[in-house]
């Protein structure tokens, strides 16, 4: 039996006794997805993996989808996406406003099927810096009022992964309708489904009225204590739910030389679907497959 040590109130926990690089007993994959749903995301130390031996693990969950469903993958295993320091998501020729929800976002929520989770290891790991951090929006929701719950529970928010910047991107754009409280398809939970980094209005609301309810529903799904913060260390991974978390990429490596270099695999998520029953609308792009082998 795997050992799950919780690392927060409200998200994260640790996995040990357990070695993911080899083939696991049908026991230990259904307890560390019993984890994965507890805690949002979980974290494991000291894993010999490679790309081949990542993907592995991975299809114990879920089929896995391009390693970034406009970016690609790598050319040899089309499953793995490098996370690399200087990749082309993060190159942005403006200096962005920088408020506490900046950077924060949900892995892909442009598409009308997100993916369902993504499992990430650390390759070259910066001796200090360069953390990541993970918020629990279902316990976002919780904490909010009812009667906000209820007003929430009724609209839909417009997600969209595009670029004034980048043509390549423009051209491979994704814009999607999703429930702002949606149900979780495993736990039932009710999350706040509010992609900082793609939510860009909620449908039938006024500018003002968007810019003002947009702005308090990011501050308060990234307070401190819904979240959890972990320190990467060589053979690390993480596995997080992506239909109950944002999480937030490390923007202090720029203040350094240190090198970093990571690896994602993604499963193949649903359809998001509202409290009232209704599923997400397309509005542009297709939806994400599996790779076919």
């Amino acid at each position: 039996m795997v050992k799950v040590i919780p690392l927060s109130v409200h998200i994260g926990a640790q996995i040990d006794e357990v070695d993911i690089s080899r083939p696991l007993a049908p026991q230990e994959v259904q307890d560390i997805r019993a984890a994965l749903l507890e805690w949002k995301v979980v974290f494991f130390r000291d894993q010999d993996l490679d790309h081949q031996k990542q993907i592995d693990f991975a299809r114990n969950f879920g089929e896995l989808t391009a390693g970034h469903v406009v970016f690609g993958g790598d050319d040899q295993y089309p499953e793995i996406y490098s996370v690399a320091k200087f990749r082309n998501a993060n190159k942005n020729p403006t200096t962005p406003i920088l408020r506490p929800w900046s950077g924060w976002h949900t892995d892909i929520t442009a598409a009308i099927n997100p993916p369902a989770a993504s499992i990430l290891r650390g390759d070259i790991v910066p001796p200090y810096g360069g953390d990541t951090q993970w918020t629990n929006l279902a316990a976002a929701y919780n904490a909010l009022s009812p009667a906000l719950q209820r007003f929430l529970e009724g609209l839909k928010g417009r997600h969209s992964f595009a670029s004034k910047y980048d043509e390549f991107v423009d051209s491979n754009r994704l814009v999607s309708n999703h429930p702002l409280i949606r149900v979780h398809p495993e736990t039932g939970e009710r999350v706040l489904y509010i992609s900082p980094a793609f939510l860009k209005s909620i449908v039938g609301l006024a500018p003002q009225e968007n810019l003002k309810i947009q702005e308090m529903l990011w501050e308060h799904a990234v307070r401190p204590e819904f979240t959890v913060r972990f320190k990467w260390e060589p053979g690390s991974v993480a596995f997080w739910d992506n239909r109950s978390t944002a999480h937030l990429a490390p923007r202090d490596i720029f203040d350094v030389d240190f090198e970093r270099q990571f690896y994602r695999v993604t499963l193949v998520g649903d359809i998001p679907v509202g409290v009232d029953g209704q599923p997400s609308e397309s509005i542009e792009g297709d939806q994400i497959g599996a790779v076919s082998r």
